[in-house]
């Protein structure tokens, strides 16, 4: 396939759009408690929506499956599980070490770890390439815009009263700190479901599918694996705050928020997907940075939009605004050299 940057380029920062703001429905779900809606996304958008688009765009599904390489299907499997993991992870990382930083030490690890795993283990000659260079340069970017986002943060919290990170002694802080380094490193798997999974991709072209919509081979498989983790620890806390009885009842607006959730965010992977494919062999590792810095930049300008800066000090907007403007400096800078 011939690489097309614009449409490639267009994809992937399309869904970073839509998954940096895939969480915002859940601020009107104020009669659920978290795990209440986090099950109603799980279940929607990594499980029932990726099958019913992958059963519509891929012919012949089963048999693509039960001809595929044993050892593929595992591959996406286990990385859709890690995945998984990690994104249960990113949410007591968060937690307990408070949005701002911990959001930061994840997004720290997630942003390389996703794009230089793949690169080092299927491409490790185009490391020192120019497209190489402009990926390394573009990424270390990436991570000083990480880190100005995370100080905004950390000061809007303080100017908020939001206890800080560590506050209950160093032990609860040591713990936070790990469980955000292990959702780091688990969170980028997501990422390698796609890049390593690209044989079912093929097989799925051999079998009919469009170019464009191969990618929906990948995730029903990546992402019901990761239902298991997510599903299992919503369910956990059901259980232990006992809000099962939350569903009862349920207003139809909590129900069609939450779903649609979960359309926002398989959106995201979708056209991601879409993107990254036609960014053509390198795409799921030159578009990763991208994806990532486009849902850090779409996630801070609708915290803006909705009133969670209200109060911060101008310190706090001066960081933000750097970071996304490194962000958005990240983005031209791998672009371009995704033109080489």
């Amino acid at each position: 396939m011939t690489p097309d940057l614009g449409t490639g380029l267009t994809g992937v920062l399309a869904g970073g759009i839509f998954n940096g703001s895939f969480v915002a429905p859940i601020k009107l779900l104020r009669k659920w408690s978290w795990e209440t809606s986090w099950l109603v996304y799980t279940i929607s958008g990594l499980l029932v929506i990726p099958w019913i688009f992958a059963v519509l765009t891929i012919p012949r599904l089963g048999e693509l499956y039960s001809t595929a390489s044993p050892g593929t299907v595992l591959t996406v499997l286990g990385y859709g599980f890690g995945w998984g993991i990690g994104s249960v992870l990113f949410g007591i990382g968060v937690n307990r070490m408070g949005l701002a930083v911990g959001y930061g030490i994840i997004l720290g690890l997630l942003a390389p770890i996703g794009t230089f795993y793949p690169l080092i283990m299927l491409h490790p000659e185009r490391l020192w390439t120019a497209q190489g260079r402009a990926l390394m340069i573009g990424t270390a970017i990436v991570l000083c815009g990480i880190v100005l986002c995370a100080r905004a943060g950390i000061l809007r919290e303080r100017a908020a009263g939001v206890p800080q990170a560590g506050a209950a002694g160093g032990s609860s802080f040591a713990t936070a700190l790990v469980i955000c380094i292990l959702a780091g490193v688990f969170s980028p798997m997501l990422n390698f479901t796609f890049v390593f999974g690209e044989p079912l991709q093929a097989q799925a072209i051999a079998f009919g599918a469009s170019q464009s919509m191969a990618s929906n081979a990948i995730w029903p498989l990546a992402l019901t694996a990761g239902t298991i983790a997510n599903a299992g620890y919503c369910i956990y806390l059901l259980n232990r705050n006992r809000t099962w009885k939350e569903f009862r009842g349920a207003e139809s607006s909590h129900w069609f928020n939450g779903s649609l959730m979960g359309a926002l965010c398989f959106a995201s992977f979708l056209i991601y997907g879409l993107g990254a494919t036609a960014l053509g062999s390198l795409g799921g590792i030159v578009g990763w940075p991208l994806f990532m810095s486009m849902s850090l930049i779409t996630s801070n300008l609708l915290g803006a939009f909705s009133g969670e800066w209200k109060g911060a000090p101008p310190v706090a907007w001066r960081y933000s605004m750097a970071g996304i403007v490194l962000l958005i400096v990240a983005i031209t800078v791998i672009a371009r050299g995704g033109q080489e």
